[in-house]
């Protein structure tokens, strides 16, 4: 299984890139994982041939089997996100595609506005989106040195969205005639 990450910050200490690198420590194993940190790069959309990092990011997309986005508490998001998230559903790579989001802020109230913009976003280009609001506050530490969560209610949630990320698609049984 392929799973593409992309952090909507451009800042490498931020508490969204430390909960997609702590994501990504609890992947089962032979889930192959790619971070994707290029979106400060992404242009608003505009009609006509897509820019080179835009289709690098449309093939990284395609080409996996699902797609993890950690947002900050922002109720609006970052615009480099939004321009992200209109080209990919421009270029129905994001149709029946399982997106896992996860938004970390300090106070409830900015998670859930920040995972409730996503979830316009990605079930208007078609995806299936799962997530979950996460409560990180800036006064406690939450991650080791290794970058992996510590506190147990907030490594359970990550666990419980990655268990849903990676399940097996099901098929329909066999009827004998």
């Amino acid at each position: 299984m392929k799973v593409i990450g992309i952090a909507a910050s451009p800042h490498a200490g931020s508490y969204v890139n430390r909960l997609l690198k702590a994501i990504r420590s609890e992947l089962p194993p032979g889930v192959d994982f790619e971070a994707w940190s290029r979106l400060d790069e992404i242009p608003p959309y505009t009609p006509g041939p897509a820019p080179q990092v835009v289709r690098e990011l449309l093939s990284r997309v395609a080409g996996a089997d699902a797609l993890v986005l950690t947002a900050p508490e922002h109720s609006l998001l970052p615009a480099e996100l939004e321009h992200a998230l209109e080209w990919m559903g421009r270029a129905d790579v994001l149709d029946g595609k399982r997106v896992a989001v996860m938004c970390a802020s300090a106070r409830a109230c900015g998670a859930m506005w920040a995972q409730a913009e996503l979830y316009k976003e990605l079930l208007g280009a078609g995806a299936v989106a799962l997530g979950s609001e996460l409560v990180i506050s800036p006064v406690c530490p939450h991650f080791d040195e290794d970058g992996r969560l510590w506190a147990r209610d907030l490594r359970a949630q990550v666990c419980e969205m990655v268990g849903q990320l990676c399940q097996s698609h099901l098929r329909e049984p066999v009827l004998s005639v």
